[in-house]
């Protein structure tokens, strides 16, 4: 059985093109309330971004409103919501996607170049998110997805103001996770790669076309889904392929008297990979610590 979306609202953020785009016409194709956020236009026409994209969702059969809200003041981020509340009644899903990109070197990068991304990427999914979250506390359901980037995860030359915000999404996510379970809320995120405008110039034509957004998607659909339940998981999508990414943490070393020799002299130890866990929260770590704790008070013999 196809997995559906009827009644419910889905407000997705730089709908306009790219990623955004194919995720709203997807969920729009399986039932979905769009509210379509894009403040991009065309310099030709003036037309918006986001009213080009609902087109195509009614001329599909499907319903969507455009708006041009922008995520990157609270002022924008609530307006955003009471488009949704205003046209639709409610709200369900948010999937945070809007984006830009300043590159530069990082001994090149000035503060201009840092604060836009921050707005638009981690302040914006904040602004976006909030007022969401309140009505989905108030009715017990809501699904969150947020867009990561390897970047963040892993570094990349030349964004470390894009890198910084792109891993603020996921400590602000795996904290919503947390406090959002028993409301019945998920929040999770992806870290996509794909051929869109952003990625224009870097990649070769083999890639432009294996890199389809329409192949990540699919992914944030499911997530969006009452049936899924995950939640503050991470996951990469490119290509047709899904991968969990996490975070996780060795062993160790330990010692009550820890000195910087011993850090020296147990370096093998202390970088190990072997008997990793998987924290999904400061207090998984924390026990993590008392399991490190207890092992060396009761060494097994």
């Amino acid at each position: 059985m196809n997995m559906r979306y009827d009644g419910k609202v889905a407000v997705i953020t730089g709908a306009g093109s790219g990623l955004g785009r194919s995720h709203a016409l997807l969920l729009a194709s399986r039932g979905a309330q769009i509210v379509v956020n894009d403040l991009s236009r065309s310099p030709e026409t003036g037309e918006t971004f986001a009213s080009r994209v609902v087109d195509e969702i009614v001329a599909a059969g499907g319903t969507a409103v455009a708006d041009t809200n922008s995520v990157a003041t609270p002022e924008g981020g609530a307006a955003i919501i009471q488009q949704a509340l205003d046209s639709f009644g409610t709200v369900d899903i948010v999937v945070n996607n809007a984006g830009i990109v300043r590159d530069k070197s990082f001994a090149k990068m000035t503060i201009e170049q840092v604060a836009p991304v921050l707005d638009v990427h981690l302040n914006g999914a904040f602004n976006v998110t909030l007022p969401a979250y309140r009505v989905m506390k108030e009715k017990g359901y809501g699904r969150i997805i947020s867009t990561t980037s390897a970047a963040g995860l892993f570094g990349n030359f030349g964004q470390a103001n894009y890198g910084a915000a792109k891993m603020g999404l996921i400590g602000l996510s795996r904290v919503i996770a947390l406090e959002s379970a028993k409301y019945d809320i998920t929040a999770n995120i992806i870290a996509p790669i794909a051929a869109t405008a952003m990625s224009a110039g870097i990649l070769d034509e083999e890639w432009e076309r294996r890199l389809k957004p329409e192949l990540v998607s699919p992914m944030v659909a499911y997530l969006a889904h009452s049936e899924c339940a995950a939640n503050g998981e991470i996951f990469s999508v490119a290509a047709g392929r899904v991968a969990r990414i996490f975070i996780g943490e060795g062993p160790g070393f330990y010692s009550p008297d820890l000195s910087i020799e011993d850090i020296r002299d147990s370096w093998s130890a202390i970088i190990s990979e072997d008997g990793y866990a998987v924290p999904m929260s400061a207090a998984d770590e924390r026990d993590l610590l008392e399991k490190a704790f207890t092992a060396f008070e009761n060494p097994t013999s």
